[in-house]
């Protein structure tokens, strides 16, 4: 897709003329997202990273920042979107086409160039431009920027993966999800803009669709969103794509690692399925499909990631021989959600939430996977909960808010999580266990709360039977309400009990956290994996701080999490 450059050469040229004779990138247009693969910097401890670059001016030509994903190890993903006339915001199918250089190099004054290249781009991409840059070494840090004849956009840092298969001692990840616009700001992006890390993981809710006034931070909107209404047209979808990537916060956390993304139900619609939705009323707001569509064409314009429409988002990376990254999509290939009026349909073996060949996909790769930990990239939970029916009106009522909860046989279930399709849980623990797969750990967002917790063998006989067959970390949300938002409280106070009631009946739970808002550092070596959650001070404060509040590991071989104060 282009060619790489002597990385002696000089600066590319000032001049687009110029830079085009050596340029054979013309398409901002992706075929494909293959087997992919992720780097490994040198290790720095939490909060001494170097700093992350400036965010993009509200006037120019990028307006919205720069960024980098999919990492392979020759190679990665850039992206940048150009505004190249005041009236070409997004969404508004305004704007001449444009000429956009790229330059990577492999120092942030760019003297050392790497590899360069032009790209062409216009509105009927909504002026966003991806390129796939491939030529580059592996296990190296490279920076990036791009420019038009209206100026140059902010630098941007990136890592390619080790070579396949080579020695790896240390990866470190970002881990977050359930980013709303509405309920506060991206001050967790911008503490995790501050670490030395591999790439970024956000595991859905990158964004959400609704109008303003209709989900924010305990009903007071912190900023509206735009446009002023539940986004449901490819104008509305890259209309709040573009508004989100105006974020400073945000901004510096796409220029100080890639991303590596999967999509929740907010890209599109609340409780998303294959032919419907929650937040979706066909006829009125026209088309599920055509909706669907015009979200995953404005994803893939505007995110970072090896996606186009019509390919799969789904997708697997690899890490040197220390770690696979099994990326899921939990809303394409889905069933429509069980009722509690349909309590059988839970435990239906034909109901599916990844669809045949997606699990197909899944359970080959982490049979055949030859790397040590095998981690899923997984929107929704895996573990399975039930939530004790102890609990008072008001908490169950909070919950059933919180998650979706519905009432089956008397037991309330999260049925748009895996509990809802246990068939197809029952298909991935019989695997790892039949085949005696170890290190499986499942990464995951979407419930607006930290957990840690065993993948039981047997829920119903754990922990008398202590077999586990994996283990799930999951992060909170960046703003998005949790349980004390909902039940108007302070932090850490009615919150407690509920944890406690559902830690007693699910004794493979170790940590739960109902309330706090933040992000997540994963950390992997050969001994183990550790997760660090990090709670923010104020959500709806632009200068919040942040905190650790937990640590849990997994160590080799045990299928186990484990509260721990040290380093592996």
């Amino acid at each position: 897709m282009h060619t790489s450059q002597n990385p002696h050469d000089p600066e590319y040229p000032e001049t687009l003329a110029q830079t085009s004779r050596r340029a054979v990138v013309r398409t901002g247009v992706l075929a494909g997202a293959a087997v992919l693969a992720g780097g490994v910097p040198a290790f720095t401890p939490a909060g001494q990273g170097a700093a992350a670059a400036a965010p993009t001016p509200a006037s120019g030509p990028f307006r919205h920042g720069v960024a980098s994903g999919d990492p392979h190890p020759d190679g990665v993903l850039l992206w940048t979107r150009v505004t190249p006339t005041d009236e070409a915001v997004p969404g508004s199918g305004a704007g001449p086409d444009v000429t956009v250089s790229w330059i990577v190099a492999l120092d942030p004054d760019f003297t050392r160039v790497a590899a360069r290249g032009t790209v062409r781009t216009g509105a009927g991409r909504d002026h966003t431009v991806k390129v796939p840059v491939s030529g580059l070494a592996p296990a190296t840090e490279y920076w990036f920027r791009f420019r038009t004849h209206g100026g140059v956009s902010p630098a941007g840092r990136t890592r390619t993966a080790p070579a396949a298969g080579a020695a790896v001692d240390h990866l470190r990840f970002g881990v977050v999800s359930c980013a709303n616009w509405q309920a506060g700001h991206f001050s967790a992006y911008r503490h995790l803009s501050r670490e030395r890390l591999d790439a970024v993981l956000h595991l859905g809710d990158y964004l959400y669709e609704y109008a303003p006034g209709e989900y924010q931070a305990r009903d007071a909107v912190v900023r509206p969103h735009e446009p002023a209404r539940e986004m449901t047209t490819l104008a509305d979808y890259r209309a709040r794509h573009g508004q989100y990537k105006t974020d400073p916060d945000l901004q510096r956390l796409h220029a100080a690692a890639p991303f590596i993304v999967t999509w929740d139900d907010h890209e599109s619609a609340n409780d998303a399925y294959d032919d419907g939705a929650e937040n979706h009323t066909e006829g009125a707001e026209g088309s599920w499909r055509q909706r669907r569509a015009w979200a995953q064409q404005a994803y893939a314009e505007w995110m970072p990631v090896r996606y186009e429409p019509g390919e799969t988002l789904y997708r697997r990376l690899h890490f040197g021989s220390l770690a696979s990254l099994s990326m899921l999509d939990l809303r394409t290939y889905r069933d429509q959600q069980a009722s509690s009026q349909l309590s059988d349909e839970i435990d239906d073996p034909d109901r599916s939430i990844t669809g045949q060949a997606q699990m197909d996909w899944l359970l080959a790769g982490l049979v055949g996977e030859s790397a040590q930990w095998k981690l899923v990239g997984n929107p929704v939970m895996i573990t399975p909960v039930r939530f004790p029916s102890t609990l008072n009106t008001a908490e169950l009522q909070g919950l059933h808010e919180l998650l979706g909860t519905t009432t089956i046989d008397g037991v309330p279930y999260n049925v748009d999580q895996w509990d809802g399709y246990v068939a197809d849980r029952n298909r991935v623990i019989r695997h790892l266990r039949d085949h005696g797969v170890k290190d499986t750990v499942f990464l995951t967002g979407d419930i607006h709360s930290g957990w840690a917790c065993d993948l039981p063998a047997d829920p119903l006989t754990y922990p008398l039977n202590r077999e586990s067959v994996a283990t799930e970390l999951v992060c909170t949300s960046v703003t998005s309400d949790n349980l004390d938002d909902i039940l108007g409280v302070p932090p850490r106070t009615a919150s407690l009990s509920v944890e406690a009631a559902i830690r007693a009946s699910n004794p493979h739970v170790r940590y739960l956290d109902f309330d706090s808002h933040g992000y997540s550092v994963l950390d992997v070596t050969a001994a183990g994996v550790r997760m660090d959650w990090y709670r923010l001070d104020e959500r709806t404060s632009p200068g919040s701080g942040a905190s650790r509040t937990a640590s849990y590991d997994v160590a080799a071989g045990t299928q186990r999490v484990r509260s721990t104060g040290g380093v592996l």
